[in-house]
């Protein structure tokens, strides 16, 4: 539990006083916070929207309280480009910002970068949009990481040390990722349209620049995430170019070897035969003769291998 006043507060118990502003930062199953919610006549259907792990984005307000559902990503164990998207809950009222996440560590590393930023004359307003801004910021954050992987990946593609299922699989996670992004991001902007709107118009004109950044970030990463999309599209199509290629060559290797040994085969099998009357059998030098016409045979057809570079 952590609240925001003249400085930053870590509580086990929150005690919320309706004179003062407060900026509180907690767990979505906070008891205290849902009580303190239905005693001032939060709507049920709000703490349902709040504790259900599948909402989707949304954005809700009464006469007293406004309430938004965000997106922020968390990454998964199982390899650096996947990300899942996790609901946030920011609820504002005239005095009060409250922040509810699931998981903690998504709670400190909010409180971590808007501490830097905090001042107590922060409006409630500003904070809303400092908290957003952060969390925008952070799925900026993973969209330049997966480009800089994507690099990683096109340099290496190339390489005879090349995993192809390490970076098929990086390659479908990075697609899963932007991809989750990108509709995220559109929902985050018709959310902030919504909530611009709905400030009174002071503080729209007061803000208005704030805000108009915060819609140029939400465009880079629709426009980012498509384009970076596209690009995992190139590089798989890059690298099943590359492996086709390279067995290409493999099976190229192997018809060579194949057209080498051919004539070589007719020789010996015309040898193989049991006929009684054959001249060579009787020469003295039939054996050396049938073995310096194979090699004779064999390395001017691996020269001409050479020269057309199947070898």
């Amino acid at each position: 539990m952590y609240i925001f006043a003249d400085r930053l507060y870590k509580k086990d118990e929150i005690k919320l006083d309706d004179q003062k502003k407060q900026i509180v930062f907690t767990t979505i199953d906070n008891r205290d916070i849902h009580e303190w919610l239905t005693q001032h006549h939060f709507p049920e259907s709000f703490i349902e929207d709040i504790t259900n792990e599948d909402q989707s984005i949304v954005y809700e307000e009464n006469e007293g309280f406004k309430m938004a559902i965000f997106k922020y990503f968390v990454s998964d164990e199982e390899d650096e480009l996947l990300y899942h998207a996790q609901n946030v809950a920011i609820i504002m009222t005239d005095n009060k910002f409250i922040f509810l996440a699931r998981e903690r560590h998504i709670i400190k590393a909010v409180i971590n970068k808007l501490f830097r930023r905090y001042k107590p004359t922060d409006s409630i307003e500003y904070i809303m949009y400092v908290v957003i801004d952060i969390m925008v910021d952070h799925t900026m954050h993973i969209v330049d990481r997966i480009d800089d992987r994507l690099e990683e990946i096109e340099d290496r593609i190339f390489d005879e040390t090349l995993d192809e299922q390490e970076v098929q699989k990086s390659l479908y996670f990075a697609r899963r990722t932007l991809n989750r992004i990108g509709k995220v991001s559109v929902q985050h902007n018709d959310i902030v349209n919504k909530i611009i709107n709905h400030f009174p118009v002071v503080i729209r004109k007061k803000l208005r620049y704030e805000f108009i950044d915060l819609k140029e970030h939400l465009s880079f990463l629709i426009n980012e995430s498509k384009t970076y999309l596209d690009r995992t599209g190139y590089l798989q199509t890059l690298l099943m170019g590359f492996l086709s290629n390279r067995m290409n060559q493999a099976m190229q290797r192997l018809a060579a070897i194949s057209l080498i040994f051919l004539p070589l085969t007719f020789i010996v099998g015309n040898y193989g035969m049991n006929f009684h009357f054959m001249p060579e059998l009787e020469w003295r030098y039939g054996y050396l003769a049938v073995w310096g016409l194979n090699i004779t045979i064999a390395w001017l057809i691996f020269l001409w291998l050479k020269k057309k570079k199947w070898i």
